[in-house]
């Protein structure tokens, strides 16, 4: 009985191994997806916004209740500029790390402030896609735990970014970041 069980140990054996073989190409390529995919979101976001009125840009922000009414401005005129600058590094794999950092942390601020203003019955439009202000109370904390749910596993790419940065087609290749 145990001779009968050792092919199988054996086979079951070499399986993670030939798996590790594999990972070395395809890790890669799953971060290049990551990276777009990232690219992608952030880039809808920031062009959404960025082709907003300045006014409505400060609404969205203001509509937080967080910042003080000097900040309104700058951030609603500056988060657009800063996901499509983060698009852009993660579209040409360039300081890839650095880029899914900083939208790792972009991500847990967001996350941060639909959390507060879930928890003090505020009813906005997040304004993620441009838009924002006041949004009817109805399915508001529906609404909030799918924004948060979202924002989470956009989350999770980043820190796939983050932590393993080496993939295909990058700026990052050419000045020898992570070498393939």
């Amino acid at each position: 009985m145990a001779d009968h069980l050792a092919p199988a140990k054996g086979r079951a054996a070499a399986r993670p191994a030939a798996a590790r073989g594999r990972w070395p190409v395809i890790q890669p390529w799953l971060t290049t997806a990551a990276r777009a995919g990232l690219a992608i979101v952030l880039g809808l976001a920031g062009w959404a916004k960025v082709t907003e009125p300045p006014s409505l840009q400060k609404l969205a922000v203001r509509s937080y209740q967080i910042l003080p009414e000097g900040m309104v401005g700058v951030v609603g005129v500056g988060l657009p500029v800063l996901e499509l600058a983060l698009a852009g590094l993660l579209v040409l794999g360039f300081a890839t790390r650095l880029a899914a950092a900083a939208s790792a942390l972009l991500l847990v601020v967001f996350i941060a402030g639909i959390i507060s203003v879930w928890a003090r019955g505020l009813s906005i439009d997040c304004g993620c896609f441009g838009g924002g202000g006041a949004a009817p109370r109805s399915g508001m904390g529906a609404r909030y735990l799918r924004e948060i749910l979202r924002d989470l596993g956009f989350l999770v790419i980043a820190g796939w970014i983050l932590v393993l940065p080496k993939s295909r087609l990058a700026l990052d290749r050419l000045f020898g970041l992570h070498n393939n």
